[in-house]
């Protein structure tokens, strides 16, 4: 009698193509973390680059016990410390998550809620020392939780007919809400207002399910803000190769459930697109047989990419499952007809595959499934809006760790690589979906942060973050790694140096778990990313340089000692008040000694200290009076402080005069100042 555990073989020539969260898509971190030392809590003096990191820097691979016990303790205490923090009387606090490093640090992620409403960009994260003494808070937004009211003027069909309305704009099928609209406190991206919260079902043009999450203001019916809670895409299909599937027995009869890993199962929905299909089994332990018509071969490869994703997570960044609790999620495959995507749903905490065009290729490859687990890990780390800024960092995040499980799996018949969805051919001609190195060569694309970013489709404004993260690991130029030649170019002309990609995960692994919140934007990373490799590796090391580096090569801040751009800088670090939901105000430079006009790639690196940048329109001023918004009103979010380069055009615009650098505060209860500001000629 065979053990009831067992290990399946798939033969040779598995194919998949992956989904990573919609991989083909239809703020400073808070001052207040920064101010209150969570960015700047490392030791002054680090190993170098080469050194490991710091002793007790890292963080524990807890037990599922040992962390169900620390929120246990959280939730004793959460109380006092809602009343350390200064939270109105009716603020209270829920616990979602707890990550302790080496040295006793302890980072405990709260969700709150407001006389008993769910405050949705509230969430915080507060970090502790070993005595119990609190270090640091980082809070999605900095403003207080005093909505004006908890009565709703608006009746909720409204709201409910308001969010229908949207989704079938957007080509739905079947649209319907899936449960009636629920009273919130939105505090996402403006002044905390009561709000409902819509959630809209049935498929997407494309055949995937709906979750249009629309939030509308409770007295005056405007839609605050949407997103898609369903994180879909396309990956890659390959040959695996013959590979260990962990099963189970009973009887005579097999499954595909991997008892090893929280108990993870795969099943065949059979193109159904409802239901969690029918688990996969049979009498002998070998699953398909490297075919595409052969249904348990798209199980295999799934099942196989879950596996490797699973031991990913728990071997090198100490996360036990999805949730960190030892739960696993289940696949499903075979999802509709020749549907060509594959998505992530946390209402099933499941990951489901399409069999892509003409039901040929379906979408299960490694990175694929990195990609997909990995939204489920943000989702119960940082919970990044999927919109916005944040959505990119979102996707970015995924692709980032899908790109991590596949170097991490070394299976030769996959290498490791920085091209998403290579092995796809969705453009028909044999190129990626994706590029880290330089993204924009897939025609869609951000290299570079830019002030209008966060209006772009979340797949494309995550161009940027995997840049970045391209840059940190391996540097810029041209490199070859495992066959595949990369060229990867900066913003800002400069060459950056890598610290490679292991440090580069342990970093952006830290940043998304500790650091990073639903509101979470670019300007919010850097900080956010600057803060996790300091505490690692030590805020003079190689690594903290490596980080700002990455940045300033995406147009995200500034080199460190106030590089950016090369070339000759003119600067301001005259004062200029900001008033409170008043005029704009004018910061000029003047420059000097140049001939004919102003270069392509201008570089206009801005200090702002203001505590709620939302707030803000920026604008740099030729000489000539024509304006160039470099930040709208209404981007950046609810946090604190901005601080960052934009590259502008400015090839029509004579060098020589004066130019200014216009701000204003178009909203109330918020103050600042322009610390300062510089133009960078290359």
């Amino acid at each position: 009698m065979r053990d009831s555990s067992s290990h399946r073989r798939a033969p040779h020539s598995l194919h998949r193509k992956a989904a990573a969260v919609a991989l083909v898509g239809v703020s400073a971190l808070i001052a207040a973390a920064v101010q209150s030392g969570a960015a700047t809590a490392a030791p002054e003096r680090a190993p170098s680059a080469a050194s490991k990191a710091i002793p007790g820097s890292e963080s524990l691979k807890l037990t599922p016990a040992q962390r169900a016990e620390l929120i246990r303790q959280a939730n004793a205490t959460k109380a006092d410390t809602a009343k350390d923090l200064g939270l109105g009387t009716k603020e209270k606090l829920v616990v979602r998550d707890v990550v302790k490093d080496g040295n006793g640090t302890l980072h405990t992620r709260y969700e709150r809620t407001y006389d008993g409403l769910p405050v949705l960009g509230g969430d915080l994260v507060v970090e502790t020392t070993k005595s119990g003494a609190t270090e640091g808070v980082v809070k999605a937004t900095a403003k207080a939780i005093r909505p004006a009211t908890t009565t709703a003027a608006l009746p909720a069909a409204k709201a409910e007919k308001q969010a229908l309305t949207l989704a079938k704009a957007a080509g739905a099928d079947k649209a319907d809400t899936n449960r009636a609209p629920r009273k919130v406190i939105w505090a996402g991206n403006g002044t905390p207002t009561l709000a409902y919260e819509t959630v809209v079902g049935g498929l997407q043009e494309d055949g995937t399910p709906n979750e249009l999450h629309v939030i509308t203001d409770a007295a005056t019916g405007a839609k605050l803000y949407e997103y898609q809670g369903i994180e879909t895409g396309t990956g890659n299909t390959m040959y695996s190769g013959t590979v260990t599937l962990g099963t189970a027995q009973s009887g005579s009869n097999y499954t595909l459930t991997d008892t090893a890993r929280g108990n993870h199962k795969t099943y065949n929905l059979n193109r159904g697109t409802s239901g969690t299909g029918t688990l996969f089994s049979g009498p002998d332990d070998i699953w398909g047989n490297g075919a595409a018509s052969n249904t348990e071969t798209a199980g295999a490869d799934a099942h196989y990419g879950a596996a490797l994703t699973w031991d990913y997570y728990k071997n090198v960044q100490g996360r036990s499952g999805i949730r960190g609790d030892g739960v696993g999620a289940y696949s499903r495959v075979h999802y509709g007809n020749a549907y060509v995507n594959a998505f992530w749903d946390d209402s099933c905490f499941c990951m489901t595959y399409g069999d892509g065009s003409g039901n040929t290729h379906p979408l299960t490859a490694i990175d694929v499934a990195g990609h997909e687990m990995t939204h489920g890990v943000t989702s119960n780390t940082a919970g990044l809006n999927y919109s916005g800024e944040s959505g990119g960092l979102n996707e970015a995040t995924s692709d980032i760790f899908g790109t991590a499980v596949e170097f991490y799996a070394n299976n030769s018949s996959d290498v490791g690589d920085y091209l998403i969805g290579e092995k796809i051919n969705i453009n028909g001609d044999g190129t990626p979906l994706r590029y880290m190195d330089k993204p924009s060569k897939d025609g869609a694309s951000k290299d570079s942060w830019y002030s209008g970013i966060g209006s772009v489709d979340v797949h494309y404004s995550s161009g940027p973050a995997n840049h970045f993260f391209y840059l940190l690991s391996e540097g810029s130029g041209t490199k070859t790694i495992n066959g595949v030649t990369y060229n990867s170019p900066t913003s800002d002309g400069l060459p950056v140096t890598g610290i490679g990609r292991d440090k580069a995960e342990k970093i952006w692994f830290r940043a998304l778990t500790t650091k990073f919140t639903s509101t979470t934007n670019y300007a919010a990373a850097r900080t956010g990313t600057l803060a996790a490799a300091g505490e690692l590796y030590g805020t003079t090391s190689a690594e903290y340089t490596a980080v700002a580096n990455a940045w300033a090569g995406v147009a995200v801040g500034s080199r460190p000692g106030g590089g950016g751009g090369g070339g000759t800088s003119f600067e301001s670090t005259t004062d200029v008040s900001i008033p409170d939901n008043g005029a704009a105000v004018n910061s000029p430079i003047t420059v000097s000694g140049r001939t004919g006009n102003a270069p392509s790639n201008l570089a206009v690196s801005v200090d702002i200290v203001h505590t709620y940048i939302g707030d803000l329109r920026v604008q740099l001023i030729a000489p000539d009076g024509t304006a160039y918004t470099l930040k709208a009103y209404g981007t950046g979010g609810s946090t604190d402080n901005l601080n960052t380069t934009y590259t502008v055009n400015a090839s029509s615009e004579v060098a020589n005069g004066t130019w200014q650098l216009r701000v204003q505060d178009n909203a109330a209860q918020d103050t600042g100042y322009i610390n300062g500001w510089k133009l960078t000629f290359p």
